[in-house]
């Protein structure tokens, strides 16, 4: 038997795992890496994080990315490139990683990649009849297990495309497996780029998780902050989105968009929620100042996000809502979100022992651990109702 197949063979019969997951959201601003310890599968799985690091990336890299990532026409070459290049560059923030945390290589089991999303384009968006959803993400998992040593798991979104789904979100599937629980209702909601929330009724009612992406996150925030306030490349605890005021003219406007009128199941992107939205609705409502902008930016997502969660929830069925991602540290945001949630108990997912920053790259790795050792994880396919399936590609480090 080849060395590494037996190797995999392996994986399963070990107590815990040790699994290194990365996660670059649609921000582009760096790289989680979070080191995981996992047992189990499926159901029985539990995950802690061990350690946690984020590699900012330089000038370079940056313009690299925005060249190419959400945009219609780019540079062929600068996405080869970058599909290659990111690659090497992940492996030399993992080993930075795994040398400041005081480990050798050899102690990790896996890699889990999300790679970098560069475009999004389910049926609802590029509306091609005849032509499936479809998404893309770079970064070479080859390169990364080459350059580390360490097998990877990448690419986790095509299989969910492959049967059907829009390939996204896939943290439902990482929350269901963690933190589903018997007795509790809850809601996990994450604030990155763009929001998706999971509605995880307790086990033992037998029903079924359901998860959408709610619309935008921190994406227009973020543009807003670049295009006025530069160098600035987010509001920092708020304190822009505090300082103005919401205009609610544009807020009515900005709702509009025809994401809100889909109904379920359905993702989106910074490709629909982007710049050249923000202008187009400034247009029409008139002119706004830069700190008045952000702050109906900030109040769009929040009543984005709590429109969403109140049309699939109840505060009276919902014990907890947790908020993981970086929106957590907009309290501009976090006080927005309390107050149009009355009774839903708004809280940190640190309150529940999960740093709120390093939970997508968990996510991952738990879904790795899936694909590894497990049974793959529950979907329904159209037609052929629910299967499970196996998130991933796995690279073989020789």
């Amino acid at each position: 038997m080849n060395k590494l197949i037996s190797t995999l063979q392996a994986l399963t019969s070990k107590k815990e795992r040790t699994i290194i997951g990365l996660m670059s959201g649609t921000s582009i601003d760096g790289l989680d890496i979070a080191l995981c310890k996992i047992r189990g599968s499926g159901a029985g799985t539990e995950a802690r994080v061990e350690a946690f690091t984020s590699m900012g990336y330089d000038s370079e890299t940056l313009r690299l990315l925005r060249a190419i990532a959400f945009r219609d026409a780019i540079s062929q070459t600068d996405l080869a490139i970058a599909n290659d290049y990111l690659g090497r560059l992940y492996a030399r923030f993992i080993m930075d990683a795994i040398t400041g945390w005081g480990l050798q290589s050899s102690s990790v089991d896996a890699i889990a990649s999300h790679g970098q999303t560069v475009f999004h384009a389910p049926t609802r968006l590029h509306g091609r009849p005849g032509y499936p959803n479809a998404t893309l993400q770079i970064v070479d998992g080859d390169h990364i297990a080459w350059h580390t040593g360490i097998l990877t798991v990448c690419d986790f979104r095509q299989k969910h495309v492959a049967a059907g789904g829009e390939g996204a979100p896939l943290a439902a599937y990482g929350d269901w497996l963690l933190f589903s629980k018997p007795g509790v209702n809850r809601v996990m909601l994450n604030i990155g780029g763009i929001a998706n929330f999971t509605w995880l009724p307790g086990r033992e009612t037998g029903n079924a998780p359901f998860s959408l992406d709610t619309g935008p996150g921190n994406t227009l925030i973020d543009a807003a902050i670049r295009e006025h306030f530069s160098p600035m490349t987010y509001d920092e605890g708020g304190r822009i989105g505090t300082s103005g005021l919401v205009r609610n003219d544009l807020l009515g406007i900005l709702k509009q968009h025809p994401y809100f009128r889909k109904e379920p199941p359905k993702t989106c992107g910074p490709e629909d929620f982007d710049l050249d939205f923000i202008k187009r609705s400034v247009q029409e409502s008139g002119p706004v100042s830069p700190a008045d902008l952000v702050a109906t930016l900030t109040a769009f997502t929040a009543e984005t996000i709590a429109a969403t969660v109140k049309a699939y929830t109840s505060p009276g069925e919902v014990n907890e809502l947790h908020v993981s991602g970086g929106g957590v540290h907009n309290q501009f945001l976090m006080s927005l979100l309390a107050g149009l949630l009355p009774g839903y108990k708004v809280a940190s997912s640190s309150e529940i022992g999960l740093d709120p920053d390093s939970k997508e790259a968990l996510i991952f790795a738990v879904l790795a651990n899936e694909t590894l050792v497990g049974e793959g994880v529950p979907f329904e396919v159209q037609g052929a109702g629910m299967r499970k399936l196996s998130l991933g590609k796995i690279c073989l480090p020789w």
